[in-house]
């Protein structure tokens, strides 16, 4: 746990500079938001693996057992990656950031704190997980709707894509690795297009036409499949974690999942 720590500190620092490289007020004042919600999950997960260790003489992360400290590391890497209720840094952060940057954050800044987590599912509190997953998918399906700024929808997109993929993380973890898989693929090629076509609002979309008509029939495309629509890729993650949920007798959940899923459609739609 100690290493774990010290490496999410690491990466934290890491992408520090690259967020305030543009010396502009928004950029720093995005820097100083993800430094300090970053700061505070990793002092969190010192605070309670050090707990852990001190209740169970075990530094190990797969034997991480104790329900107190389990719940408590699961919010914290839920604060890491942005996961609601912990979200409210992720829009404002994204929003300050250029594309390159935003697309750092989007995708391998996930990486760590999931794998973390990925490691401490089989012991963590189920219901912890599941409603963290249902809030997410609602609040990211509700916070995009009023969005004209691309880097917000995309930061609510990741929102609910993270609560798709942490409902099915204590079920089949193997889908969430696939989830977030193909969640980096479709990210990036949504943000690289956005680069390409240097477009950070809906309306600066609707002009690019002309210019690059492949670009952003490739660009639609890929939204499409971010928002899950059937023939795409982005279907499948979701039409199996579905399937997985009603195997489970979960119904109710596996429906709000869905209808939370077409609040999403409807912003990648716009």
């Amino acid at each position: 746990w100690y290493l774990a720590w010290m490496g999410l500190e690491i990466n934290t620092m890491a992408i520090i500079p690259l967020m305030a490289q543009q010396h502009h007020p928004r950029a720093t004042e995005a820097a100083t938001k993800y430094f300090l919600t970053q700061a505070t999950a990793a002092a969190m997960i010192l605070f309670a693996s050090t707990t852990n260790a001190w209740i169970t003489g075990d530094w190990n992360i797969p034997q991480t057992s104790h329900p107190a400290t389990t719940s408590l590391l699961t919010l914290a890497l839920a604060l890491k990656i942005g996961l609601a209720p912990m979200h409210f840094w992720l829009p404002e952060v994204l929003q300050g950031l250029n594309l390159t940057t935003g697309l750092i954050l989007s995708t391998w800044q996930k990486l760590a704190p999931f794998i973390l987590i990925y490691q401490i599912a089989p012991n963590t509190n189920p219901t912890i997980l599941m409603s963290m997953g249902i809030l997410s998918t609602l609040i990211g399906g509700w916070g995009g709707l009023n969005q004209t700024q691309l880097r917000k929808i995309l930061a609510y997109s990741s929102i609910a894509h993270l609560g798709w993929m942490i409902i099915i993380l204590h079920f089949m973890p193997a889908l969430t690795l696939l989830n977030l898989t193909i969640y980096i693929i479709m990210t990036s090629t949504m943000f690289l297009s956005l680069k390409n076509l240097s477009a950070t609002k809906i309306n600066s979309l609707a002009i690019t036409w002309p210019k690059t008509p492949t670009l952003m029939v490739l660009t639609m495309l890929s939204l499409l499949s971010l928002g899950g629509l059937p023939p795409l890729t982005g279907f499948m993650p979701k039409w199996l974690i579905l399937q997985e949920l009603t195997k489970q007798n979960l119904p109710i959940t596996a429906t709000i999942m869905a209808m939370s899923a077409l609040l999403s459609l409807f912003f990648y739609l716009r």
